[in-house]
């Protein structure tokens, strides 16, 4: 009958090793000499004597041929030395590894977001974490709100950029920043002259809108608004993307809503003009799992939160070309200070007093030759 080994008795043992031994031994092996290796370390000669010994014991070799001149490894300890520092150095690696993405300094990020980042909060957001942390790997995901909500219950989103404040009971929700709502015109429409619409001027205007999230919101929001003044405008949901829009827009089909991060992408033929009034602003919230232990994660939410509270404080240009107001065309006094005009005009005075007084010199000088001359013709 065969004789069975158990899985634990067929593998060796391997020895514990203590990795200040090895480190101090590989300063001895480099420097060749054990009071050499105990300057460059800073400590005792006789402590890395005994700690080598003692390594040596664990081993069962010899690592060092020992000598009044100093130490050399042995073919042993050379071998042992040699794979020793690949080691070491890969434990440190993993170590400074382990910290930065403890730090968040490195590791991955996956972002859910609704809005477009032509411009705006969210685009602000992401550049400055970008600038700040090049070795956090970036994973976007666009999607409806509700379906990035539902990817980050399942710890699939590290968090989710949603329109409005949705209630979300075991999600963290923080509402960040608004977006002033904008009305698309085709050019030459009569509206393009102001500088920003009220909702009952839209009253008779036909409205086109996307079947999506945000342009649902916008609906509820405006149309909401007008029928509160008694005006019913005509509303079409068309099934075309933002760009498919704003170009129907443009062929005269009708007027058109968007958010104020959108703007920033001009389009032939078509006008933005910002909507007058607190009801023309959507809100939009983050969402992320309580218990999400990412650290770029927490460094990415701090940051959001932080530039939330300056955002919404700041006055913000939305890079919207307003209509030209004809220019008037400058005198000289518009054109240069008072007192250099002043000036001028003194240095003009002084030019003409010099010129009379020279003419003036000139008259009495030809006078006086003529009544020298007629001295002269008097005596002869």
């Amino acid at each position: 009958m065969s004789e069975r080994h158990s899985p634990s008795k067929s593998k060796s043992v391997l020895p514990a090793i203590d990795l200040i031994s090895v480190a101090q031994g590989l300063v001895v092996a480099e420097s060749l000499s054990f009071r050499r290796a105990a300057m460059v370390l800073g400590t005792q000669q006789s402590t890395i004597c005994r700690r080598v010994r003692a390594l040596e014991d664990k081993l069962g070799v010899s690592l060092f041929d020992r000598n009044p001149a100093g130490a050399r490894p042995t073919t042993a300890g050379a071998r042992f030395f040699e794979q020793a520092r690949v080691v070491l150095q890969q434990l440190d690696d993993a170590v400074h590894s382990a910290g930065a993405a403890g730090r968040g300094v490195i590791g991955e990020l996956s972002i859910g977001l609704l809005s477009s980042m032509s411009a705006g909060f969210l685009r602000e957001v992401i550049r400055t974490y970008r600038a700040h942390h090049v070795d956090v790997e970036m994973h976007v995901l666009e999607g409806a709100s509700r379906d990035q909500i539902a990817l980050v219950r399942e710890n699939r989103l590290d968090v989710a950029f949603v329109l409005g404040i949705p209630s979300s009971p075991d999600c963290d929700v923080a509402q960040l920043w608004s977006e002033q709502v904008y009305v698309a015109l085709p050019q030459r429409h009569m509206l393009c002259d102001c500088n920003e619409i009220r909702c009952e001027s839209l009253r008779n205007e036909k409205v086109i809108l996307c079947q999506s999230e945000l342009g649902g919101a916008i609906h509820d929001r405006l149309i909401t608004r007008l029928a509160e003044f008694g005006y019913s405008p005509l509303v079409e949901r068309l099934d075309v993307g933002r760009e498919a829009l704003m170009h129907l827009v443009a062929l005269g089909l009708g007027v058109s809503f968007t958010s104020e991060a959108t703007v920033a992408t001009q389009f032939p033929e078509v006008t933005f003009r910002p909507i007058a009034g607190d009801a023309a602003r959507i809100p939009f919230s983050a969402v992320r799992l309580p218990n999400n232990d990412n650290p770029a994660l927490r460094r990415f939410w701090s940051l959001a939160r932080d530039m939330a509270k300056r955002w919404e404080k700041q006055p913000r240009d939305a890079a919207v070309p307003l209509p030209a107001k004809p220019k008037r065309r400058k005198s000289i006094s518009d054109s240069h200070p008072s007192h250099v005009v002043s000036a001028n005009a003194r240095s003009r005075d002084v030019k003409r007093q010099r010129l009379s007084g020279d003419r003036s010199r000139a008259s009495t000088r030809a006078s006086g030759a003529a009544d020298r001359g007629t001295r002269r013709s008097n005596r002869g």
